[in-house]
């Protein structure tokens, strides 16, 4: 077996929902994030062997397989396949990790990987009835642009409660107290916007044509935890998890350059490691990323005490701060040291995309170094990367 690396990675400005990229269809976010790293790169767009993006809606623009719409919207020759998967949040990590196993496997040289969400434009869908001629009545609407829908009443109703109602739960458990998630909500805007304002991020991301973004268009500047305080909890009452310590409605897409070592004539941004996946009760969801983490680092032979820094996506601060614990060995100061989704945004199926590639290009720009890429998942589930580079 051959290793796989990551050669580049991009990414659009994030937009908030309803806001400058609520315009723009997932399908064409998908097309400017993959012409954008084929033109960058000077990639020879025949050698890809497959386009994989994740995207956790798929029920509007984005249905019928978007990964292969938007390599065609790009201008990409109609021989480049394209396969659209699902892992909720971490779709996009799904893609790359199924794009290196292609590779490390001798089943593809060159694989371009990412994800895409427009929550701003996913749809509102009503079930069709199982008979031919439908009796009269109401019938339910369902928001698909995040949350549970249509759920099945054989499962067990702690394992459907709504993701904030989650971050409760575990904010209860895990003994994370109102003061320090909004402490940690603060810190991840004031990263963020260090960061853009430094150029950090300058060399990931691409501008959508017609809808640019001066950076990611959550990030507030001068968020305080006097202010977020003030905010009142949303999912349990006398609860702690708020809009301001929880991640925000987002649009977006990431893509990541995935090949073999010599593919090309750069030197890549990173080696990819190992992979892992973990499951727990899908109310627990938040805290599954410890686990997956763990068993990523085993299997690539490292411990915590050889980590650099972790990119963690902060679906909420109860959560970030969870892991934080779980992952007691791990000085807090190397966790999203630019900031993290509760500024930045966390459109679904383009999120593992973005701190993927944000890993690659630190260690890049470090020289050396390890790092932990982990996302939580709805229903029970957390993804973990390590990447190396020597």
């Amino acid at each position: 077996m051959t290793a796989s690396f990551v050669f580049d990675a991009v990414r659009t400005p994030f937009g908030r929902a309803g806001g400058a990229l609520s315009g723009v269809r997932p399908d064409d976010l998908a097309a400017v994030v993959v012409a954008s790293i084929v033109e960058r790169t000077g990639l020879d767009p025949t050698r890809i062997d497959d386009v994989i993006f994740g995207d956790a809606n798929q029920a509007g623009e984005d249905n019928r397989n978007v990964a292969r719409f938007g390599a065609l919207l790009a201008g990409l020759p109609t021989s480049v396949t394209g396969s659209t998967v699902n892992r909720l949040c971490a779709s996009s990590l799904e893609a790359v990790i199924q794009g290196s196993r292609a590779v490390e496997v001798g089943d593809a040289d060159v694989i371009l990987a990412g994800g895409v969400e427009s929550m701003s434009r996913a749809p509102y869908v009503v079930e069709k009835s199982p008979k031919p001629w439908p009796a009269t009545g109401n019938q339910t609407l369902w928001n698909t642009s995040i949350g549970w829908r249509m759920t099945n009443s054989a499962l067990p109703t702690e394992w459907t409660i709504s993701n904030g109602e989650a971050a409760e739960h575990i904010a209860r458990t895990w003994n994370i107290g109102r003061d320090a998630q909004d402490e940690f909500s603060a810190r991840s805007h004031r990263l963020a916007a260090e960061a853009w304002a430094s150029g950090v991020y300058n060399g990931e991301i691409v501008q959508v044509p017609g809808a640019p973004l001066v950076r990611d268009e959550g990030i507030r500047d001068g968020t305080t935890i006097d202010k977020l305080a003030a905010l009142e909890p949303l999912f349990a009452a006398g609860g702690s998890v708020t809009a301001g310590n929880s991640s925000s409605i987002n649009d977006g897409a990431s893509a990541v350059l995935v090949a073999g070592e010599g593919a090309f004539d750069v030197e890549p941004l990173a080696r990819i490691a190992s992979r892992a996946a973990h499951g727990v009760d899908p109310q627990d969801f938040p805290i599954a990323p410890i686990e997956a983490a763990n068993k990523a680092l085993a299997r690539a032979g490292r411990s915590w005490a050889d980590v650099d820094f972790v990119e963690l996506n902060e679906a909420f601060a109860s959560q970030s701060l969870a892991c934080l614990k779980g992952w007691g060995d791990l000085d807090p100061t190397r966790l999203n040291i630019h900031g993290g989704a509760l500024a930045i945004g966390h459109p679904l199926g383009a999120s593992g995309g973005r701190i993927i590639g944000h890993a690659a290009h630190e260690l890049a720009r470090r020289g050396a170094g390890v790092a932990v890429v982990a996302i939580c998942i709805g229903v029970g589930q957390g993804l973990a990367v390590v990447l190396e580079r020597t």
